[in-house]
């Protein structure tokens, strides 16, 4: 597998899936910059981290399935499933104890085999609909 993508595997299991800021640096660049697309923008891994904390925090069991991947020279462009149970306030949205899923999109780039910039797209028109549905 290509160094970058399994650098991809690396940051969305570790970070993301594991809830483990442990490997931060050693996935992160120290200049990370991050926007996504709950309308969140960071720069540098403190405040990234703080965005992952509160993410785990208003969905449990959250998971980032990575669906594709594509490398060109120095970025990786991730097709995914987000999921989570809805614990706590998510988007303004009380909390139901239900599952949630939902499609997006990742586009990173890497300096030194480092995660640099994270671009994180997605479907918040389905999102909306899934969280505003009471059955969900």
């Amino acid at each position: 597998m290509n160094a970058h993508k399994q650098q991809v595997h690396n940051f969305y299991e570790t970070i993301w899936n594991l809830h483990d800021a442990s490997e931060v640096n050693n996935v992160l660049h120290p200049d990370f910059t991050f926007r996504g697309s709950l309308g969140h923008e960071n720069k540098g891994r403190g405040g990234f981290i703080g965005y992952v904390d509160m993410v785990h925090a208003a969905l449990g069991e959250y998971r980032c399935i990575i669906d594709e991947l594509v490398a060109a020279g120095d970025k990786v462009f991730a097709r995914m499933t987000f999921t989570g149970v809805r614990n706590g306030h998510f988007m303004d949205y009380a909390p139901s104890k239900k599952r949630l899923s939902w499609s997006g999109y990742a586009l990173v780039t890497f300096i030194d085999n480092k995660v640099s910039d994270l671009w994180a797209l997605a479907d918040l028109k389905f999102l909306e609909l899934r969280l505003g549905n009471t059955a969900l």
